[in-house]
């Protein structure tokens, strides 16, 4: 399928076939993410389910630098037992 990129405000888009969408099984208001690699642009569904992101999507994210600490949520409001 070949499409051409158009204007589309101060942006630019494509338009993608029904049934390209649908051999993606991606709908409408689905959440993309869109990845530049070598002269190429790929799109994939973020997938959730029952409301809820993949562990391995979300773990995907986590920056490789990011180092794990202890928070302090200060001193307890109601009947909390820490």
């Amino acid at each position: 399928m070949l499409v051409k990129v158009q204007k589309c405000g101060n942006s630019q888009g494509i338009r993608l076939s029904k049934s390209i969408l649908a051999k993606a099984n991606i709908l409408v208001g689905d959440d993309l993410e869109v990845v530049s690699m070598k002269e190429q642009i790929v799109i994939k569904p973020v997938r959730k389910i029952r409301g809820k992101y993949e562990l391995k999507y979300l773990v995907s994210q986590i920056p490789s630098n990011y180092k794990v600490q202890e928070e302090d949520w200060g001193s307890p409001i109601g009947l909390e037992v820490w």
